[in-house]
């Protein structure tokens, strides 16, 4: 994040980027220093890390079929023409679910942006819900967090939901739920079913099945993917730890690695791992974890019994912990990479339990660069807007209140116009100056992040990912001087000073 942020707020770095679209896009992004040479094991989980997934063409068959089953459970049959709009939704957002609101808020828990349905409200609006514009992020009981690439289409769903409720004249609003006669539905309650089939459609239902009987639809298949796992196999050992089951996990992943037309001989996607888990339920995975049995991978049972044996090459196992992986594989906390997409079950308690160093998947970060590096000479300018001149010559003695009326009305047109190339919920990272909680919780927990891992293939396996130095404030003014001319320059005014 510290690369990122630092192109972000240096414009001469933003504009020499804008002329390197191909370059940023194949950057890794670096929070702490991380010595490739010292790596001995990479993991990989597969549900949008090694399988991406195809926006928004997934989300819309998670939507579809999720409205479907709300359906076929009593919700009213008009939700059957809610059609995806991939516009709207982005990670990290939360779920209030007393008064049915999505939002958008910064580490502490201070609101940003605030949604009802598809109404989003003002400061005044949201100070009476929320004094202070503020929650208790760590009520987990009223506030769920929308983190994951999985959640996007109920995120829509839900702002879909909150705003047919508040619409439809069968139904009276109140503030915590609607009416219908003498039946009351509570936002809590419309949550809850939400979740419940969410969970149904991924476990249960037909999502999955769906998905491999149209593969190219749904899956990226990317060459390189194949190549890199074989580039990785010559310095270190890799292994495979996902939540999917195992007649799942063979189809997609024979999917990624089957290229007609590829390098011969033709390898068998196992021959790419030394060690491949199955059905790992993460977060318990790094946790007690479960017991470790085998697959027969002709039927795809779980063989009877806990695993007891050394590790075999080409073997699947079912389950197990962390702690297995690394007793198997020899090695301990910090020779492991472990790469994922789940910014809590991947990263955050691969790092926090297991010492593991840590590689996020953000698919978005390619968007959100273009956008930046798109519109960076219009973003430069809320950088240094605040700072203009008319308070140079002011100190404590002075009773002059300069008015910085049309400033302020500038700075909310630039950041709402930058925010709107992003989303109608605006970056995953920032809200005008401010970083939200995702974008808190990347730096926190990721060690190296980009847009997708293939990124690895453009950097030797002897590289030393070094993080920038993290400045505050009083450093910031020493390396960044900002002058008189350097402001006028900004601001484009010229060499006329305004002063």
């Amino acid at each position: 994040m510290a690369y990122h942020c630092f192109a972000q707020c240096n414009p001469s770095i933003s504009h020499h980027l804008r002329q390197n679209q191909l370059f940023l896009k194949c950057l890794v992004f670096v929070n702490r220093s991380l010595a490739m040479e010292k790596i001995k094991c990479f993991g990989f989980d597969m549900d949008y890390t090694l399988a991406v997934y195809k926006s928004p063409e997934y989300e819309s068959l998670g939507f579809e079929l999720t409205v479907a089953r709300l359906v076929s459970i009593g919700y009213p049959q008009e939700l059957s023409s809610f059609v995806y709009d991939p516009t709207f939704p982005t990670r990290g957002l939360v779920f209030d679910t007393t008064y049915g609101n999505l939002l958008k808020v910064d580490t502490y828990g201070n609101i940003l942006v605030c949604a009802h349905g598809f109404n989003f409200m003002r400061g005044p609006d949201i100070r009476e819900m929320y004094p202070n514009k503020f929650i208790q992020r760590g009520d987990m009981d009223r506030f769920y967090i929308l983190n994951t690439l999985f959640n996007l289409p109920e995120t829509y769903l839900f702002a879909c939901l909150v705003d047919f409720f508040s619409n439809c004249s069968r139904y009276k609003s109140c503030e915590k739920g609607f009416k219908d006669g003498d039946l009351f539905m509570s936002y809590k309650s419309m949550f809850q079913d939400v979740r419940d089939t969410v969970d149904w459609v991924h476990i249960k239902g037909s999502l999955k099945e769906k998905t491999v009987e149209n593969l190219e639809k749904y899956v990226v298949r990317d060459a390189k993917l194949p190549l890199l796992l074989s580039r990785m196999n010559e310095v270190a050992k890799v292994f495979l730890a996902t939540n999917s089951d195992y007649k799942y996990t063979q189809k997609i992943m024979t999917y990624l690695f089957d290229f007609p037309h590829g390098p011969k001989p033709h390898r068998p996607w196992q021959s790419y791992f030394d060690l491949i888990l199955v059905d790992a339920r993460k977060p318990l995975f790094f946790g007690e974890g479960t017991v470790l049995r085998q697959v027969d991978t002709v039927t795809g049972r779980l063989k009877i019994g806990t695993y007891t044996g050394p590790l075999h090459h080409g073997i699947v196992y079912s389950g197990g912990s962390s702690d297995i992986v690394c007793d198997l594989l020899g090695a301990k906390g910090k020779d492991i990479v472990y790469i994922g997409d789940h910014i809590f079950g991947d990263i955050l308690k691969s790092k926090k339990r297991q010492g593991w160093r840590t590689f996020l998947v953000i698919p978005e970060l390619a968007q959100e660069l273009h956008v930046w590096t798109d519109k960076s000479g219009e973003g430069s300018h809320v950088q240094y807007l605040h700072i203009l001149c008319v308070y140079m010559n002011l100190d404590s003695s002075s009773n002059e209140r300069p008015d910085i009326s049309t400033i302020q009305c500038r700075i909310k047109k630039i950041t709402h116009d930058m925010d709107m190339c992003y989303g109608m919920m605006g970056s995953l990272f920032r809200s005008g100056s401010r970083q939200t909680l995702f974008a808190s919780q990347v730096m926190r927990y990721a060690d190296l992040y980009a847009s997708s891992f293939i990124n690895l293939l453009y950097y030797p396996f002897s590289y030393l990912f070094r993080a920038a130095h993290v400045l505050v404030g009083h450093l910031f003014e020493c390396v960044y001087n900002f002058s008189e001319d350097v402001i006028v320059a900004y601001l484009g005014l010229g060499g006329e000073s305004p002063c």
